[in-house]
């Protein structure tokens, strides 16, 4: 299964993650399909590819919990679901 979760970067203190398309069964901050974006918790910066995330998500890629939430505030997720249902 493909799953679009957050991989976390940044120093010790101040993560930064990145939003990306992995393996279900690899590790989290292990190999990667496809970069998506990323999600700064600090300072509440979301910065997403858009088209590739609905590609991926019309593909059939599973979100993890955090990650549907974010998308969910920045409408990712409601537009991605209008489409859907308008095809």
């Amino acid at each position: 299964m493909v799953k679009i979760r957050l991989q976390r970067m940044g120093s010790k203190f101040s993560p930064i993650y990145k939003i990306v398309v992995a393996d279900a069964r690899a590790p989290r901050d292990g190999r990667f399909i496809e970069s998506l974006g990323f999600y700064d918790p600090q300072k509440k910066v979301v910065r997403v590819n858009l088209e590739k995330t609905y590609r991926w998500l019309h593909i059939g890629a599973q979100t993890t919990n955090t990650v549907r939430t974010i998308f969910s505030k920045k409408g990712i997720f409601e537009t991605f679901l209008e489409q859907k249902h308008s095809a």
